[in-house]
């Protein structure tokens, strides 16, 4: 089934800003497209002496919310809005032909703090936000403001005015182990409050085209529409992730269901909370690929680790220190390289001021570049 799931990744991966958000992009000469191999899935036997989630569930299924947010949508009333002729003449003046309407969109969140944090993810919320209501435990309707979101790992911060809500302990999903027994917690098709349980079946998931920065818990707890912004749960009834995503041909639980590691949600909320944005580091707009073998014999480089650089801006900081398009970038400090999105989080982690070694090879030929990072430019506006 994973080989249905990686056909549809997106091989390019931006380290920073989109292509179109910059007047002059270089790139490598086109060559085949290339795919990303496939990781092993674990496989776990069926317990035979589990722990009792019965407990768990008891524990925390109240703190986990039912999320309603209303959205402004533009729709054009003109039969010739897709019409070139007319896109060329009146371009997207929708206020012309148009009107808006209001779309409302449902998913789950997780209260982190009594005193009303909750997190979410950021498709739940959506664009052009007109109003955010959260449904508690005791299933009151609270009016909620966005304290921030990041659309880089589909992460979302709302704060209630509310206190002594019932609150899930943060877990170290860094101690998950693969065929661990978890449980998820959400509201899929409005059903509230529902509980799935399944395992843990992978874990450092990337490479699946669902956000820019992916290090997913992979798992088979049965999660589907509406499940979005719940809770991954373990034996001890602690928060290990936020669920966020499923591959489904169908549109329902079809057995792979991804969730955001608490370690990186519990970054995220913090950034949220201190500056209203996420702070990451950036060497600016690099869109880097696999090595596939066809390439690496293109490159002159050993058919191993690495990834090829296919366009960057002129502009950025990787161009002016020397980066160019074909090069093939074997390690990161000490790191070795193994794939796209491995190097996208590694440049998103590091320090805003501080500057990296970048080791290539270009023509045959080893060399190391250092590259400062600089702050990354946060260029979506949200309504709060």
């Amino acid at each position: 089934m994973l080989s249905l799931l990686m056909a549809g990744v997106v091989i390019g991966i931006v380290v920073s800003g989109r292509a179109i958000d910059r007047p002059e992009i270089i790139a490598r000469a086109p060559t085949a497209e290339v795919k990303a191999a496939e990781p092993e899935q674990a496989v776990a036997a069926a317990p035979t002496n589990g722990a009792d989630f019965t407990r768990v569930a008891a524990q925390t299924v109240r703190a986990v919310t039912n999320i309603s947010s209303v959205q402004v949508v533009r729709r054009s009333a003109s039969p010739f809005a897709n019409d070139p002729f007319f896109q060329y003449f009146f371009g997207d003046q929708g206020e012309m032909f148009g009107r808006n309407r209001a779309e409302q969109s449902l998913g789950s969140g997780v209260v982190i703090s009594s005193d009303g944090y909750v997190v979410t993810n950021n498709h739940v919320i959506g664009d052009d936000v007109a109003e955010v209501t959260v449904t508690v435990g005791d299933h009151r309707d609270v009016k909620a403001k966005i304290i921030g979101v990041d659309s880089w790992t589909d992460l979302a911060l709302l704060k209630i005015d509310a206190t002594a809500l019932p609150v899930i302990p943060w877990g170290d999903s860094s101690k998950l182990k693969v065929a661990e027994w978890v449980m998820a917690v959400g509201n899929p098709f409005s059903l509230n409050q529902t509980v799935t349980l399944g395992i843990v079946s992978a874990l450092g998931r990337a490479n699946v085209g669902i956000t820019q920065y992916e290090d997913f818990i992979q798992t088979d707890a049965a999660i589907n529409p509406g499940n979005s912004g719940g809770a991954l749960i373990n034996s001890r009834g602690e928060l290990v992730g936020i669920n966020t995503a499923i591959f489904s041909q169908s549109g329902g639980y079809q057995g792979i269901g991804f969730a955001v590691p608490s370690n990186l949600v519990r970054r995220v909320v913090d950034d949220l909370q201190k500056f209203g944005r996420v702070r990451r580091g950036s060497i600016g707009y690099v869109e880097v690929i696999p090595l596939t073998a066809r390439l690496a014999g293109e490159l002159r480089a050993p058919a191993s680790d690495g990834i090829v650089v296919n366009q960057m801006a002129r502009d950025s900081a990787a161009y002016k220190n020397g980066l160019e398009p074909g090069d093939v970038i074997l390690r990161v400090n000490s790191t070795t390289i193994v794939d796209p999105s491995q190097f996208v989080r590694l440049i998103a982690d590091s320090g805003i001021g501080s500057t990296v070694r970048i080791e290539i090879l270009r023509d045959g030929r080893r060399s190391t570049l250092s590259i400062p990072i600089e702050a990354q430019q946060e260029r979506r506006v949200r309504r709060r």
